[in-house]
């Protein structure tokens, strides 16, 4: 028997949730699962991603095939990088280190985009000023040499 650790819909219409399962390969999407792994919800104002390390861990180890979305979210979650070292051979101490630096780095990363995004709404504010102003002067600027073209046209034919 060939498991997949894979997503079952569930939710209402329009609105999806879904499970992360070890299911047998040959079950239906929706069909009976073996053991629940975590839950994904990907509507961006209610996003939310729980995931059993240990379980996922056992079912990884134990040859299970993951779903690209799932192995997405494993790799999300650093579980794929965790197993990965695991596979390498590394002990529990580099592997915890190594986890350490990831959180480290994408603690950083997120305090740069909270800096590039209130970067971003000071410049919109002050662009949203200037712009009402040059609109005033451009078509004053713009009716001027109309007024010229028409003056040496109707000397052109006198």
């Amino acid at each position: 028997m060939a498991v997949k650790l894979r997503l079952r819909r569930m939710g209402r219409k329009k609105q999806p949730f879904y499970r992360i399962v070890a299911i047998d390969s040959r079950s239906r999407r929706d069909g009976k699962y073996i053991e629940k792994v975590g839950h994904y919800n990907p509507l961006p104002e209610q996003f939310d991603l729980v995931i059993d390390k240990e379980k996922a861990m056992k079912w990884l180890n134990q040859g299970a095939e993951l779903s690209d979305t799932v192995k997405n979210l494993f790799s999300h979650q650093g579980i794929m990088m965790e197993w990965d070292m695991q596979q390498r051979g590394l002990d529990e101490e580099q592997i915890a280190q190594e986890m350490k630096k990831r959180e480290a780095f994408l603690e950083q990363e997120r305090k740069r985009q909270e800096a590039r995004d209130a970067m971003l709404k000071r410049q919109g504010a002050k662009e949203t000023e200037p712009e009402e102003s040059t609109e005033q002067t451009e078509p004053e600027q713009a009716s001027e040499p109309v007024a010229e073209e028409k003056a040496d046209e109707s000397e052109k034919q006198a």
